[in-house]
C-alpha cells in the first residue's frame, strides 16, 4: 500500500511553501528504473553590494559595503513525462515577495506559455539577513531601504528565471528519493520562557521545544547518477549579526557550498558516491578556507585591522550585475550541464528552511548588558535587542561557518543513506486566503487583543518611522482602539 508525502506547513514535513508538492509513495526499494523527469539549476542573485540597506534585521544603519560570499537562486523540477510538473527555487535571500513572483510568472509565460504558472511555481528563502533589500512590494518591508531598489529586484527576478531554465533544459528521466533525520545542535529556541506558556498538553506532542528534524530529496539522474540535493530544516539566518556589512548567504548559503564542494571532490575521486569519503576532507580548501582565515585572528587585532581583512576579502570576490558568469568561474561549474553538450551533470545543492520562526542559529545563548532584562526573558531571543549581544558576536564568520557546517554534514549523511524512492503521480495545490472572510473564536480575538497592547510596549521604533510617513489623528486612534495604528498608507 502506498502513503502519500505532501509538502505543507507543518511539523515533520517538508514546510514553509505556499505551494503544496503530493506525491505518492508507493515503494520504498532503490531501483535504477526512472520514475521522473528532474532538473536542476543555479544561478548568481548576489545584487548591489554597496550602499544599499540589508533585508532582515530592519536596521537602516546596516548598510551593504562588500560581500563575503555570493548568493545563489538554486531551482529544481520534476515532471511526469506527459503530465504534471512542479518548480521550487529556494533563495539566498531573506524571502520571496509576490512582486518577485509576479514578474517571473510573467517572463516564464512568455517563453513557455502555460507550462509554469502560479500554481505549480513556489519560490522560498533561506531568511538570511545579510542581503540586499529593497525588492518587496510593500511599505513596512522597504522603510528602512528608503524605497524599492530595482537594482535588487532585478538580479532576484534574473537570477530566479535563468535557474528554472536552467532546469527546464536538464530535464532528464531520473529518480528521487527523501530521507529524514535529526539534528540537534543547529538551533535552539530563542524564547523558550515563551514557549513555556504553551499548554503542557500542547508541548507534549514534540520531543523539543523547536523542530529539529531535517528532510532531504536526493535527485539521481538515470545516466548520470546523483545530480543534486534540497533539504528543509529549521534555523534562522542570523549567524551574521546586525551590525555585519557584508552580503552573505549566512549559515544556509553556507552550507549549499560546503556540500557542492563536496560532491565535486567525492566525484573527482571516484563514482561510487557511497563510498567511503571523509566529509571533512572538503574543508581544507575552497571556500571554507577563506572563511576560517577571515577568523582565525579576529580575537587577536583590533576591530580596524578586521575591518581592512574584510575589505580585502571582499574585494578578491569580482561582480557581474546579476549578468551571466563567466563559465571559467568556479560556481559556474556547479551549474548541471545540458545533455546536448555530451558532458555529466554538475551537483546542485540548496539548503532550504522551514519553521524557523522561534529557532536561533546562536546556540551558545546570549549575553545582555541589561542584567535585569536577562533576568526578565531568560531568552535567546534578547540577543536580537538593543541592548543584548550574541557570545559569538565578534566571531560571527566563524559561527556561521560552524552552523553551515553541521546543516552541511547531516545532509551528507542523509544523502548517502537515502534509499527511500518516491513514485506516483504529482500534483500541486495553490490557495488563495480571504482573511477578511476570516472568523476568530473568541478566545483568538482576547489573545490578539492582549498582543496588540503588549505591543505598544515594544512600537517605539515603528511609532518613530510612522510619523515620519503620517501621524495618526485622534480620530484615527480612538477609532482603533485597542490596537496600535503601525502604518497610515498615503494616498
Amino acid at each position: 500500500m502506498g502513503n502519500s508525502f505532501v509538502i505543507r506547513r507543518d511539523h515533520k514535513s517538508l514546510r514553509c511553501i505556499c505551494l503544496c508538492l503530493l506525491l505518492l509513495i508507493v515503494s520504498q526499494n532503490v531501483s535504477a528504473e526512472s520514475s521522473y523527469l528532474i532538473g536542476l539549476g543555479s544561478y548568481d542573485i548576489t545584487g548591489p553590494a554597496a550602499d544599499v540597506n540589508m533585508m532582515g534585521y530592519a536596521n537602516m544603519e546596516q548598510i551593504a559595503s562588500g560581500v563575503h560570499f555570493r548568493l545563489r537562486a538554486r531551482a529544481f523540477i520534476v515532471a511526469e513525462p506527459g503530465g504534471s510538473r512542479v518548480v521550487f527555487v529556494n533563495l539566498d535571500a531573506c524571502m520571496a515577495s509576490q512582486i518577485v513572483t509576479i514578474k517571473v510568472i510573467e517572463r516564464l509565460k512568455s517563453r513557455y506559455g502555460g507550462l509554469y504558472d502560479e500554481r505549480n511555481v513556489a519560490i522560498s528563502g533561506i531568511h538570511t539577513h545579510a542581503g540586499p533589500g529593497g525588492y518587496l512590494q510593500y511599505v513596512v518591508y522597504i522603510v528602512t531601504s528608503l524605497g524599492f531598489v530595482q537594482q535588487s529586484f532585478d538580479v532576484i527576478v534574473d537570477g530566479i528565471e535563468k535557474a528554472i531554465i536552467q532546469a527546464h533544459e536538464n530535464l532528464r528521466p531520473g529518480s528521487i528519493f527523501i530521507n529524514r533525520g535529526e539534528l540537534l545542535d543547529a538551533g535552539v529556541n530563542r524564547s523558550p520562557s515563551a514557549y513555556l506558556n504553551n499548554p503542557p498538553e500542547e508541548r507534549k506532542k514534540y520531543k523539543y521545544d523547536v523542530d529539529k528534524e531535517m528532510t532531504l530529496l536526493k535527485f539521481v539522474d538515470k545516466e548520470w547518477g546523483p545530480v543534486g540535493s534540497f533539504n528543509w530544516f529549521a534555523t534562522h539566518g542570523t549567524s551574521m549579526s546586525r551590525t555585519n556589512s557584508l552580503i552573505s548567504g549566512d549559515n544556509k548559503g553556507a552550507a549549499a557550498r560546503f556540500m557542492e564542494d563536496w560532491f565535486e571532490k567525492v566525484q573527482g575521486e571516484t563514482n561510487d558516491i557511497k563510498s567511503e569519503v571523509s566529509i571533512n576532507d572538503s574543508l581544507e580548501s575552497g571556500f571554507p578556507r577563506k572563511l576560517s582565515s577571515t577568523t582565525s585572528q579576529l580575537h587577536d587585532n583590533c576591530m580596524f585591522k578586521q575591518y581592512s581583512m574584510l575589505k580585502l576579502l571582499a574585494m578578491s570576490f569580482p561582480a557581474n550585475n546579476g549578468s551571466q558568469v563567466p563559465r571559467t568561474f568556479s560556481t559556474t561549474r556547479r551549474v548541471r550541464s545540458t545533455f546536448s553538450q555530451g558532458v555529466g551533470a554538475k551537483f546542485v545543492s540548496a539548503f532550504c528552511q522551514s519553521n524557523c520562526g522561534d529557532v536561533s542559529p546562536n546556540v551558545l545563548g546570549a549575553f545582555c548588558i541589561d542584567m535585569a532584562y536577562l533576568v526578565i526573558s531568560t531568552t535567546v531571543l534578547a540577543m536580537e535587542r538593543m541592548n543584548c549581544v550574541t557570545v559569538v558576536v565578534l566571531d560571527e564568520f566563524e559561527s556561521t561557518r560552524i552552523i553551515g557546517d553541521r546543516q552541511y554534514k547531516k545532509a551528507v549523511d542523509l544523502f548517502t543513506a537515502a534509499s527511500e524512492k518516491i513514485n506516483g503521480k504529482i500534483d500541486y495545490h495553490h490557495t488563495y486566503l480571504n482573511f477578511s472572510n476570516l472568523e476568530l473564536e473568541p478566545p483568538m480575538v482576547l489573545e490578539l487583543l492582549i498582543l496588540a497592547k503588549e505591543m505598544t510596549r515594544e512600537m517605539h521604533f515603528g511609532k518613530l518611522v510612522r510619523n515620519l510617513l503620517k501621524t495618526p489623528s485622534k480620530e484615527q486612534i480612538d477609532c482603533q482602539l485597542p490596537k496600535p495604528i503601525l502604518w497610515i498608507l498615503v494616498t
